[in-house]
C-alpha cells in the first residue's frame, strides 16, 4: 500500500518523506489556499517545490471544468515536472481528459469519486489513480469503505491496472481499514500516517527496558 500525504505544507511533506514511508503528494486549490499559495505563478512554482521534496507522484488539479481547459491545463502542470500527475472531476469532460493524457502517456488522478460507477468509467478511460472520497461519504451517514470494497471487487474482475486512491481520510483506522479492503493507495493528513506508530504497550515496555537497563548501570 503506497502512503500519500494530503497537504501543499512543505514541512509537513518534508517530514513524511523523512519518516521514509511517504511514497506521493495530493493536493488541491483548498489546500493551496490554506498555506496562503494563490496566484497561478505562485501555485505552479509551489507544485515543482513540492516534486523537489518527495520522490514519488504528485497529484496537481485543473481548475478549468471544459475539455479544452483541461487539456491545455493539464499540459502546462506535466511540463512542470515528472512527477506531477494530472488531477481531473469526475465529471464527462473530466473522463475525456482522463482518455486523452492515458493517450498521450501523462498519468492522471480522476478525483471526486464518489460511487463504483464512476469508477468503472475512469478505468475504462485509463487512469492511472482513482480517488473515492471515503470520509466525505461518512459525512453523509454513506459508508465509504464499502465504496472501496465495490471498487476493489470490479478493478479484480476485469484487470484494470487503475489505482485504487482511497482520498478524504480522516484518521488512522481509515488508513487500516483500507489496507485490509486492499486500497492501492491512502491519501490523509500526516497525523494519520504517524497515529500508526503508536501504542501503548510500546511505550510501557520502552519505559521499562530503559528503567532496567538504567539499574544495571
Amino acid at each position: 500500500m503506497k502512503f500519500f500525504i494530503d497537504t501543499a505544507n512543505l514541512e509537513q511533506i518534508r517530514d513524511a518523506q523523512n519518516l521514509g514511508v511517504l511514497d506521493g503528494v495530493t493536493t488541491n486549490p483548498s489546500l493551496m489556499a490554506k498555506e496562503g499559495i494563490t496566484g497561478r505563478e505562485n501555485i505552479l512554482k509551489h507544485y515543482v517545490a513540492i516534486c523537489d521534496i518527495v520522490e514519488g507522484d504528485v497529484s496537481a488539479e485543473v481548475i478549468a471544468t471544459d475539455y479544452d481547459g483541461m487539456v491545455k491545463e493539464g499540459e502546462e502542470l506535466a511540463g512542470l515536472h515528472k512527477q506531477i500527475v494530472v488531477k481531473l472531476p469526475m465529471i464527462k469532460e473530466g473522463v475525456k481528459a482522463a482518455k486523452y493524457f492515458s493517450d498521450k502517456g501523462i498519468k492522471t488522478n480522476v478525483t471526486l469519486v464518489f460511487s463504483a460507477g464512476q469508477a468503472l468509467l475512469a478505468a475504462k478511460a485509463g487512469a492511472t489513480y482513482v480517488s473515492p472520497f471515503i470520509g466525505r461519504l461518512d459525512d453523509v451517514s454513506t459508508d465509504g469503505l464499502n465504496l472501496i470494497a465495490e471498487i476493489r471487487q470490479i478493478y479484480n474482475n476485469y484487470g484494470f491496472s487503475t489505482q485504487i486512491l482511497a482520498a478524504s481520510v480522516r484518521h488512522t483506522m481509515h488508513v487500516i481499514d483500507c489496507a485490509k479492503i486492499g486500497a492501492d493507495v491512502m491519501t490523509g493528513p500526516l497525523s494519520s500516517i504517524e497515529g500508526l506508530l503508536n501504542h501503548p504497550l510500546t511505550d510501557i515496555g520502552l519505559a521499562k527496558f530503559l528503567a532496567d537497563y538504567k539499574k544495571g548501570n
